[in-house]
């Protein structure tokens, strides 16, 4: 149980002045603030969304692994280029103006390098045993056709060491479960079950596990208002779900994790450190220890998980600081 991304420094919804100190120099002094060690005493595991928008390096993965204890599962998203050609065609446009044409959908085309570059980046992580999944997200737009099948085939296949979970949003996909739930298997891939607002196009889903090495959810939030239009991306995720809503949830983790060797569910409502909360309150509802100091800033923003965690008062001094401890009665 965990959350998408773990660094959220800037907008509107920042996780700084919650989850994290807004002030780290004076909370934590010359030393500095490590945002994935505090995130690691709280949770398992984390969905990395930074290799969707660039080639993971193994330095940096290998920092990860010196960060994180024995246990600690990263899945990751993997590059656009695999799944969003358009973006990146639109992101190198970007970059080299005047660009378009021939030699650009050239360099969209995904090669034998490109595939190596990212096993490289992620090796530090297996070699560990700390990569969890790699996540493959498809957007709307990719619909289910024979073309498809085949890029989804050679995608499985490049990467076949590893666990694959794919996640498809275009209705044509569920409309033809039986096909597309063969094509996953046949490559071992979960098929990602989500939860997000739902238009006429989205995808329908069933919520049950289709392999039984592992199963993988992600929650993004029912911000049905501000989905398509928002000033600001982060505004979509912009969504605390109640604990009535949790429930349904919590209930098919549960269920599935008797039927598989291991789940991921992530929560990706991450605006204002609302998934933070929501993954709380499912661990809670699932009987998994919450475990961490919480700071009473994220508390008293939501009340909901007050009597779940521990509150680690940070407007004290650290020789001084005292905790609540708050369970369930």
């Amino acid at each position: 149980m965990g959350t998408s991304g773990w660094s959220y420094p800037s907008g509107n919804g920042t996780w700084n002045g919650l989850f994290y100190p807004a002030t780290r120099s004076k909370r934590h002094g010359t030393s500095g603030f490590d945002e994935l060690r505090f995130y690691a005493e709280h949770f398992d595991t984390v969905e990395v969304n930074s290799t969707f928008y660039g080639q993971p390096k193994p330095d940096v993965t290998r920092s990860w692994v010196a960060r994180t204890p024995p246990g600690f599962d990263f899945s990751l998203k993997l590059y656009q280029k695999f799944t969003h050609p358009k973006m990146f065609k639109e992101a190198a446009l970007k970059s080299a103006p005047g660009s378009e044409g021939p030699l650009l959908d050239m360099l969209a085309a995904v090669t034998p390098h490109d595939i190596d570059e990212f096993r490289r980046g992620i090796d530090p992580l297996a070699s560990a045993g700390k990569l969890g999944a790699l996540l493959a997200q498809f957007p709307p737009s990719f619909k289910a056709s024979p073309q498809a099948h085949d890029h989804l085939a050679a995608l499985a296949t490049a990467f076949a060491d590893y666990p694959i979970a794919v996640e498809l949003r275009h209705r044509s996909w569920s409309d033809a479960i039986g096909e597309t739930l063969s094509l996953l298997n046949t490559f071992g891939a979960a098929y990602v079950q989500i939860d997000e607002p739902k238009f006429r196009l989205s995808i329908r889903q069933n919520y049950l596990p289709n392999v039984r090495s592992f199963y993988y959810m992600r929650l993004h939030g029912r911000n049905a208002a501000q989905w398509w239009r928002h000033g600001a991306s982060e505004d979509r995720y912009n969504y605390l779900y109640t604990a009535d809503e949790l429930s349904e949830f919590s209930d098919t983790a549960g269920a599935a994790k008797e039927l598989v060797r291991k789940s991921y569910l992530y929560a990706n409502n991450h605006f204002s450190s609302k998934s933070v909360v929501n993954a709380v309150m499912l661990k809670a509802q699932l009987g998994q220890p919450v475990e961490g100091q919480y700071p009473a800033e994220l508390v008293e923003r939501y009340p909901e998980i007050a009597r779940l965690v521990t509150i680690e008062r940070l407007s004290l001094p650290p020789s001084h600081r005292a905790t609540e401890t708050h369970r369930p009665r």
